[in-house]
């Protein structure tokens, strides 16, 4: 295959890390396990599947579990479609709204920056290719909260969706799985074995399987010592990426860029992308600031300064 060069600062990857940092309250916030508990959800887990699926309306587990990707499938199975004989989609879309844009008060965001950059986001937002990316339509197909964090709130979901769904595109053209996926961005260095393995879901023996045949495809090594790109876990030993195994990982990032870039991103162009970051960055450093998000992210986001 060839090489792909990954570039750190495309336009497209520096608007996602911002947005991601405010999506991310949804899952991090002290809220959420209780706002689920409150609609008779059973625990995280469950609260997870059901407001991050909520969009899609009371689907089974094998929809999620092919739109989320990387999940263990019995992981699916145990929440869905067990959450919807409990509620429903659209309380947990009000609930999903109502803890996130608490959780950015909480942290200091700034409502007015905000709602400027809202008012920015949400033509492209709308005027996004919906092909292939169903996360994406069923999130651009939410009414917007009324004020103005859970609107921008709504607006990062929707847009770090649309960028989710083309980064699957990306795997699977170039034959990755999802399982695939954590066991090299883990030999990349980006999260320890040992912490994304059990927080999706997989076995000792599936994960040990997985990087059996990435080796066998010449992506990833067993020899070797240590190095930046390699990570130890309880399941198959250390992992280190081959250099074929880094260009595929380069060229699934470069495309995710690009796709979320083509697919509706360059409608604001760099001008537009700069003057929304400069809106959002201090919102975003408050909610760094706040120790909101853990210190080892599972959706891969590094840690902001």
């Amino acid at each position: 295959m060839p090489e792909a060069t990954l570039v750190p600062d495309h336009p497209a990857r520096r608007l996602w890390a911002a947005l991601e940092i405010l999506h991310d309250v949804t899952y991090f916030a002290e809220g959420v396990r209780p706002a689920g508990l409150a609609l008779g959800l059973r625990g995280f887990w469950m609260t997870y599947f059901a407001f991050r699926a909520a969009p899609l309306g009371p689907v089974p587990a094998g929809p999620v579990v092919a739109a989320f990707a990387g999940f263990q499938p019995a992981m699916v199975a145990k929440a869905l479609p067990d959450a919807w004989s409990r509620t429903t989609p659209q309380a947990c879309l009000e609930a999903r709204a109502t803890v996130s844009a608490a959780a950015l008060r909480d942290a200091g965001a700034d409502p007015d920056a905000c709602d400027r950059a809202a008012s920015i986001l949400g033509p492209v937002a709308a005027a996004a290719d919906p092909t292939g990316r169903p996360l994406f339509a069923a999130n651009a197909a939410v009414a917007p909260p009324g004020d103005a964090l859970g609107n921008l709130w709504q607006l990062a979901t929707t847009l770090r969706e649309h960028r989710g769904d083309g980064h699957i595109a990306a795997m699977v053209s170039r034959g990755i799985t999802g399982l695939e996926a954590h066991l090299l961005q883990a030999a990349a260095g980006r999260f320890p074995q040992a912490v994304i393995r059990q927080v999706r879901g997989w076995s000792e023996d599936e994960w040990a399987a997985a990087a059996d045949a990435l080796r066998a495809r010449g992506l990833l090594s067993r020899d070797g010592t240590a190095s930046p790109d390699e990570a130890a876990g309880p399941a198959g030993g250390p992992l280190r990426l081959t250099p074929g195994g880094r260009a595929v990982l380069d060229a699934i990032e470069a495309h995710t860029d690009e796709r979320a870039w083509t697919g509706g991103l360059a409608a604001l162009g760099e001008q537009g992308v700069e003057e929304v970051l400069a809106l959002l960055r201090p919102s975003a450093r408050a909610v760094a600031a706040s120790g909101m998000l853990p210190e080892i992210n599972p959706t891969g986001l590094p840690r902001p300064s």
